[in-house]
């Protein structure tokens, strides 16, 4: 895998010769309407790496925008990596196919070139025909509606993600949100290792040692909310102070550059060797997040955002779940 280089390559290149774009548009609350010309508007300005997940609730409408790009000429099938995720009300092996299957199907494709496992959080199966996407809640109605845990192995999810694998599903598979000691217990039993490991990360939460550990294992790292709280702030799980695109630091690194603090925030993520996948809505934005590659951050400035590290974890269970969903349900700890 491409490790960190002050001249990074627009793909990182995995164990198994796939080229995994360094950049990539993430799906996650993209509102339906908008989805399929956002997509396809992100392939014409040159994004060839798609970010989705059942749970997002758009896959029809990605799929519908990928299409849509394909027959008007901007792109190639081939040409785009497509990543999924596994839900995790879908944990236990009998219902893994069936759930890539329907993901193969909302996004029009014969095979994926990546599906990750969402969470290490099993929940009880909800039919597709009851609820889809099934979100966290095992019945909504309820008078106290609840996350409902089951015991599924992690290494049982896992083996069904590699049968995937092996019948031509999928032409990888990888993880999200694991610590390293559940990464490190995954690969000391699977059959396939994982080929990449989706985590939060942005300068504060740099995940250094996680990092490392999976540069050290060949496991390439995708940095999810790699502008850190913009996409919380809206759901009240981040405060405005914590934004990092107006932190001093960034900020003057930015107009020493004169670039965006985003393109900072995501150059620092190219550049210490993973792959970003940000979310915008606007035209404008989407070809600013991608012009990252014609300029580089000198090894000071990078060691400067390296210490804005707070350990700032928005995406955590540990918090949100039980205020959202009524359940405590931490996963970091």
């Amino acid at each position: 895998m491409a490790s960190a280089s002050a001249t990074p390559s627009t793909v990182l290149t995995l164990p198994d010769g796939g080229r995994f774009p360094t950049v990539g548009l993430g799906m996650w609350k993209q509102p339906k309407p908008l989805a399929p010309g956002i997509v396809r508007e992100a392939l014409r300005v040159g994004y060839r790496h798609l970010d989705c997940a059942c749970d997002y609730g758009n896959e029809p409408q990605a799929g519908e925008g990928l299409a849509a790009a394909v027959r008007d000429g901007i792109c190639r099938r081939d040409d785009v990596w497509v990543t999924s995720k596994l839900w995790n009300t879908y944990h236990e092996p009998k219902y893994v196919r069936a759930a890539c299957e329907r993901s193969l199907r909302d996004l029009r494709l014969e095979v994926l070139d990546l599906y990750l496992v969402h969470f290490p959080i099993a929940l009880a199966h909800v039919p597709f025909d009851v609820r889809y996407p099934p979100e966290w809640f095992f019945d909504p109605a309820a008078a106290k509606p609840a996350m409902q845990p089951i015991n599924v192995p992690y290494a049982e999810t896992w083996g069904a993600m590699e049968e995937l694998q092996r019948a031509g599903l999928v032409k990888r598979i990888g993880v999200c949100n694991l610590n390293v000691s559940m990464l490190r217990d995954l690969l000391s039993q699977c059959s396939i290792r994982p080929a990449v490991h989706q985590i939060e990360l942005h300068p504060y939460l740099t995940q250094a040692r996680q990092l490392r550990f999976c540069q050290q294992e060949n496991i390439a790292v995708t940095a999810f909310s790699p502008l850190g709280a913009p996409s919380y702030l809206p759901l009240g799980m981040a405060t405005p102070e914590e934004n990092v695109l107006i932190d001093p630091v960034v900020t003057a690194i930015a107009a020493a550059h004169r670039r965006t603090p985003a393109q900072i925030a995501l150059r620092w993520g190219v550049q210490r060797g993973t792959a970003v996948i940000p979310k915008t809505q606007t035209p404008a934005r989407l070809a600013e997040n991608l012009a990252i590659f014609d300029f580089a951050l000198s090894a000071d400035e990078m060691a400067a955002i390296d210490r804005l590290d707070r350990h700032r974890r928005f995406n955590d269970p540990g918090h949100f779940a039980e205020k959202a969903f009524n359940t405590f349900f931490p996963i970091f700890d």
